[in-house]
Parts: structure tokens; sequence; C-alpha cells
């Protein structure tokens, strides 16, 4: 391990917006667009599987206000992907922007363009639909070669091969495996064969989807978005809307709360097709209800895992079968499957002799689903993590003991991780880290604490990655100013994880000055270098190295145009912060005044881009541990204590670093006991609201404590990894050991609610 001392990286600096956020200042979407622009709203499909046969506008158009109302018959027939991903994108190309043929509960079957919101819900009331009513396929389980295809059509298509086809209901399906899983489970002394279901489960950021559309002094498409991914967005509204992306500009404001739902181009094709058509302003705001019965909420899976071991604890094979509900529509069902396995498996390197993993990824009458903090890896360390316990539990072991027997150390191979080396893992540390701050010896025994209530712990561990290896690009532009300050333009989105904060922190440490003298701007398609976008845990890892090759780069320029005005050659000089020296004579420049020679009849700049990709993914790793407290009468769980320990490299800000594990923990805690999506017989969604989908507040959390363990990774910036979705996975598997520890029963669906524990324990 590398050890330096930094004078910007590894320090809590305040986050760059912190005094907006908190004076209130006009920030978001909504705050910075002007308020005249056309009201867009969108009229839903009360069916999961509907033809439009007839639609009659002609009364709704008539209502005083409203400029005009679209269906499938004005729009294109090119089918394209909201999926943001890199081209090709792995998620097929399976929707119009409004479709005759309606696919779930939700789906758009006409867009409303109004002078206000009022006018628009009153013409959406007069607006008469006739449709022919099919039979939709609502079971995931029985999605796959089922008669009822959610997509017949013949246009259907897959940019990348990935095992799918419209006619089986499959968006994708593969196999891999390592070694002879069969023959060495055959000669294991213990086997366990579980199946787990997890739900989907909704972001629920505050902030819900919206886009505000214009045509700019050129003509051209200007997009304001809170979105995540500007690029990606400029490429899907280009083929949707049949326009060059030349003619499109893409850029975000502040974004309020995103956790990969705005990975997915959830609404802006309305806004921007209106715009194009009236070539007015328009803006589009879901309420609460689109957001959560029309979003991009989690894969539901069901997973099965087999596991076989000796009776010493040594874990020896494992096989893993995912199914995976992408629900109306492909995007991100492709990629998503693929993390509850290879994000799971490697976990347990150390004595794995054999594995095999293998998916299917099924359409159905759905809500579909999308990109989720965790993304699949999410679902399958629960799964994993939980038949762990379970084998420790059949052993009589201490699960963490077992755990340290079989985890993955630092330089070992994974062959299920993509054949990648852990270079960087503190896990082993992260464990014993975590007992300790824990006291696991005194609140793994379940404890009687009289009345029904019990009180005992479980345990779990994760890992996650650092960007797409081999995919994913991040950018950087540095410039420096007048004032001797510097000017970072990034493509990646802040969406409240402080990226901007921690990149500037970057330029700091390179540049030798305070994160003050860093002003940071993105992310806009028009100014910014390409940036594949904030998620997958990449902008840390793949940006940040971005930024400090920008950097190294513009350190060089700088001493070029200094040595020319101190008349040497750049090898005599030398940088030194706010000043450039000659070496054999003292002689100095200020930043200043090389940024003016700069402007003056100078052949270079005083700025660099870089950009960056990775062959490699090296993944963060945790441990979290958790007491509770359960009423046997009830079934009701309290979090009295949950304790992690990270290990994401060097954490270059650990204050936003703890913030986003606390957040993390938070969610997962939610998926666990609290959160559910819920369809009815019809497809029809039950938790349209917040008073139906219940979200984690601060009062249900007990104690949270987080703590790291430092890895150095040399490919990272500064010997960093990523943070951002590692820090979902623990809770669901330990809270469910925990539960086991105290009723005696394991629960391998998601969410666990007090009804399935009081009814499950009074089984027992």
């Amino acid at each position: 391990m590398e050890h330096k001392e930094y004078k910007s990286i590894n320090k809590s600096v305040r986050k760059k917006d912190s005094m907006q956020l908190l004076l209130g200042k006009p920030v978001y979407m909504d705050d910075i667009t002007p308020s005249d622009a056309l009201v867009v709203k969108l009229l839903r499909s009360p069916y999961a599987n509907a033809i439009v046969q007839e639609i009659n506008t002609a009364i709704a158009k008539k209502v005083p206000g409203i400029v005009d109302i679209y269906t499938w018959e004005d729009v294109a027939s090119t089918r394209f992907t909201i999926a943001g991903q890199t081209y090709p994108e792995p998620s097929p190309y399976d929707r119009l922007i409004i479709d005759r043929h309606v696919r779930f509960v939700g789906d758009v079957v006409a867009i409303i363009a109004a002078d206000t919101e009022k006018t628009a819900y009153k013409a959406m009331n007069l607006i008469n639909v006739k449709y022919e009513v099919l039979e939709p396929v609502l079971d995931f389980r029985t999605a796959k070669d089922n008669p009822i295809l959610v997509h017949p059509e013949e246009d259907w298509f897959p940019p990348c091969e990935v095992g799918g086809t419209n006619k089986r209901n499959l968006v994708a399906s593969d196999i891999n495996s390592h070694g002879d899983v069969d023959a060495v489970m055959s000669s294991c002394d213990i086997l366990i064969d579980r199946t787990f279901h997890t739900k989907a489960f909704n972001q629920a950021m505050m902030e819900t989807f919206r886009t505000y559309t214009c045509l700019d002094r050129y003509g051209r498409l200007h997009v304001v978005s809170s979105t995540q991914i500007v690029f990606h967005c400029r490429r899907i509204l280009s083929r949707a809307l049949g326009i060059p992306k030349s003619r499109i500009r893409v850029e975000k404001p502040r974004i309020g709360g995103g956790f990969g739902a705005k990975q997915t181009a959830v609404c802006e094709v309305y806004p921007a097709f209106v715009t194009l058509k009236t070539g007015r302003a328009a803006k589009l705001i879901y309420t609460r209800e689109e957001s959560q019965i029309a979003g991009s909420p989690r894969h539901e899976m069901e997973i099965r895992v087999r596991l076989g071991a000796d009776k010493d604890g040594r874990i020896r094979a494992l096989d893993l079968y995912t199914l995976s509900n992408s629900g109306a529509y492909g995007e991100h069902g492709p990629t998503t499957v693929g993390l509850s396995g290879h994000k799971s498996i490697p976990l347990y390197t150390g004595g794995l002799e054999a594995h095999r993993f293998s998916y299917d990824v099924v359409y159905t009458n759905t809500m579909a689903a999308g990109a989720y903090r965790g993304y699949g890896a999410t679902q399958g360390i629960f799964a994993l993590e939980s038949v762990v316990n379970e084998l420790a539990e059949k052993l009589g072991m201490d699960p963490t003991v077992l755990r340290e027997q079989n985890m993955v150390r630092e330089g070992m191979h994974m062959p299920a991780y993509y054949n990648e080396t852990a270079r960087a893992c503190a896990l082993d540390r992260c464990m014993e880290h975590c007992r300790k701050i824990f006291h696991w010896e005194e609140k793994y025994p379940v404890r009687d604490m009289g009345n029904g209530k019990v009180r005992t712990a479980g345990v779990a561990m994760a890992m996650q990655g650092s960007g797409i290896s081999n995919v994913d690009v991040g950018s950087a532009t540095v410039k420096l100013g007048e004032d001797g300050n510097y000017n970072l333009l990034i493509g990646a989105a802040d969406m409240g994880t402080g990226c901007d904060t921690i990149l500037a922190q970057m330029v700091a440490e390179c540049m030798e000055c305070s994160v003050d003298d860093v002003a940071v701007f993105g992310a806009d398609t028009d100014a910014s270098p390409y940036d594949s976008g904030s998620y997958a845990s990449s902008t840390t890892y793949i940006t940040g190295k971005a930024v400090e090759k920008a950097c190294a780069d513009l350190k060089k320029k700088i001493c070029s145009i200094a040595a020319k005005m101190l008349k040497c050659q750049v090898e005599e000089v030398v940088f030194e912060g706010t000043r450039v020296r000659r070496i054999d004579t003292g002689q100095t420049v200020s930043l200043t005044d090389i940024a003016y020679k700069s402007q003056a009849f100078s052949m270079q700049s005083a700025e660099a881009t870089a950009t960056h990709s990775s062959p490699v993914s090296p993944p963060p790793y945790m441990v979290g541990m958790v007491e509770i407290e359960l009423d046997k009468f009830t079934g009701k769980v309290t979090i009295l204590d949950y304790m992690a320990v990270v290990d994401c490299g060097i954490p270059i800000n650990p204050a936003l670093a703890r913030v986003q594990t606390e957040g993390g923990i938070v969610q997962g805690i939610g998926h666990t006991l609290f959160e559910n999506v819920q369809f009815d017989r019809k497809g029809c969604p039950i938790e349209s609201s917040f008073l139906q989908y219940k979200v984690p507040t601060r009062l249900d959390m007990g104690r949270l404590k987080v703590e790291f363990e430092h890895s150095y990774e040399p490919t990272g910036p500064f010997g960093a990894k990523s943070i951002g979705e590692i820090v979902i996975n623990t809770p669901a598997p330990a809270i469910a050991h925990a539960i086991y520890r105290a009723t005696g029963v394991w629960h391998r669906e998601l969410p666990i609610t007090p009804e399935q524990i009081a009814l499950s324990h009074g089984e027992k």
C-alpha cells in the first residue's frame, strides 16, 4: 500500500453547493427555467396490455388554452431505448414516443400541450379512447415462452447480441462458468439450495422526473433536464425525434436526487417533441404518482443459489441463476442482471473451486424497470449472503469467522469477476474492524428482553465496482484563469453525491491550490468534454483519473509558457503552486502573469483536456452489522444499531463518503423492511404515493456508524475506488440474518414485513 500525506485529498472539505442549498437558492430545473413554458401532461393507459383502436381528441382540443394533443398517429415509427448507456446500447430498441400498443398501466397514450396545468387536466378528461383489451403477462415466472407476447412487433431491434428475442418475451439470456460445478458439488459435505425473491423498489428521490425544452436562438433544441446522462440523453433524443445530435444541447442543473432513476431518459422525449412541433418552450414535471407508477424502479428478481461446502466451512462451489423482470420495456435489463452474480460470487474467491452463473431477463406487462443504486448486485448479494449465513448456522460457526475463511483477499485472482485481480482489498480488515466497533460477541447472541421482545444481530459483506471496465469514459478540462484560479469543466453529473467537490479537491491537490480556487462547471453537451455520465460508480475512479491527467498536462503547458517568459528551456523551471521558478537563477513568474501571457501573441493555451477509460473495475468492499429488536407478538423490527466499515481505497472526502454510506444503508433498510412495489390482479400499481409506499425516515434508523479501512488502488486517482453503490448492499442480508436469529425462520422475500414475521413465527 502506498502512503502519502495529501493537502486536499482525504480531507473533509465542505461541498461546493452547500450554502446555496442551505439558503434555498434557485438551483433546480424548475427554479432556473422560465415559468411561461407550455405545460406538458400525459394521458396514460388504464390497462396493462391493450391496443388503441380509436382515439378522439376533437372535443379536448377545443378547450381554451389547449395548444395541441398528440397521439400514436403523430409520432415517428423509429424504435429506440431510453436506457442511458454507451453506444451501441445493450438494451433493445423497443419503444416509440407513443405506441398504439400500450404495455403497462401508465403507458403513454397521448401528449397534451396546454397553456396551464388546469387546462391540460380538463382536456385530458375529455379525450375518448377505445381500447382492445388484451390479456397481460403479469407474473415474471411465467413470461418466458408465454404465448402472450409483450413485444410482438417485427421491428424490435437489439443493437447488441445479448441472448434476447421478443418472440420468447426474452430481453437477455446467458450462462458462464469456471470449473466443473456439478462434480465439485457432488463431492461436498453440505449442499444448500435456496430461492430468493426481491421485489421492485422505487428510488423515491425528492425531485421527480422533469425536463424543460426550447429552441435556442439558432433553432437548436435546448434541453434542461434533471438527468445523470447529458450525452446519452442527447443521443436518445436524436434517434427518437429523428434530428441530428448536432441540433441538440442537453444540460443539467442541480439534481434533487437520482439514485440511478435518472440514468434513464424517462420524460425528456415528450416536451422535446412538443417543442419541435410547436416551436415553443415546454415543460414536463412528473407528479409523485407518475414517478411511482411510470418511473424506472429496481428490477424484480428471483435468484436461486446452490452452495457446496465442506463441514469445516470451506465454500467450494456456487451455482447462481437469476430470473429478472424487466417489465414492459428492456432498458437496463441485459446489464443489471449480470451484477447479481458477477458481484456476489467473487466475494468467496478464497476457497472456491468452481462456479456457474446463468440468467434470463423477461418482459412482462408491468412498469419498466431501470437503474437503481446497486444495479443488480443488491439482489444477488441478498441471496448469496443469506445462504452463507444459513451455512454458518448449520455448521454452528460464527458467520464472521466463516467469511474470514472464504473471503477474497488482496492479490487474489477472481475468475467470477471478469478474471480481474483484487489489487486493493481490505475486506479482511473491514470485517475485523466492524466486529470491534460493533461489539459483535456481545450483540450476536439472542437476548430475551421480556414482553415478547428479543435482541440479536446479523452480518453481511458486499462488493461492487468502479465504473464499467472497457466501456466507461470520463473527461475533464482544466483552465488557468487570470487570477491564478482554475476552471474545471466536466460532463459527470453531481446529483447530491458531491462529485463537483471531490473533483475540485483533485485539481487543488494536483495544482497545489485551495479548493476554493477551483470553479466547477457541468454538465452541458455544448461545453463539457465527453463523459459517459454519473452511473456505475464511475465518477471518482474514471472521471477523477481524467482530472489528474488533465492537471498533469496543464502543469506542463504552464511551465512551457513560463519557460518562454523566463527565456530558458522548460526543463530548467519548476511549478510551485502560485508561480513557476527558474531553478538556476531563482527568477519567478506568477500564475496571473502566465495566464495573461497565454492571451497575448501566444501559440499555447493555458488549458488542458484529458480523457480516461479503464480496462479494469476495481471493487470497493464493505462489511455491515446490524442489531435489531424484534417483537414476536407484532412482528415489528426496530433497528437499534447499524455499523459499517467500507474499503473504497483512499476516500477523497471522508465526510462525503460517510454520508454516502449512511444514505445507502438507510435505502437498504427501507428495501428490507418497508418498501414494496405491488400490482393488483389487473396490473395496476398499488403504491402510487408516499402514503402507500413507505420510505424510512431518520426515526426508523436507530444508530448508524460508518468507518473506513484504506486500501490503495494503483489504477485510481490518488488510490481511490468508488463509494456510491457498494453502500446499499449489506442491509438486506444482515437484517434477514438477524430476523432468523430472533425467530428461527429464514425470510427469502423482500420486503420482510411485520405481517410476514408474525405469521411465520406463529406457524413455527
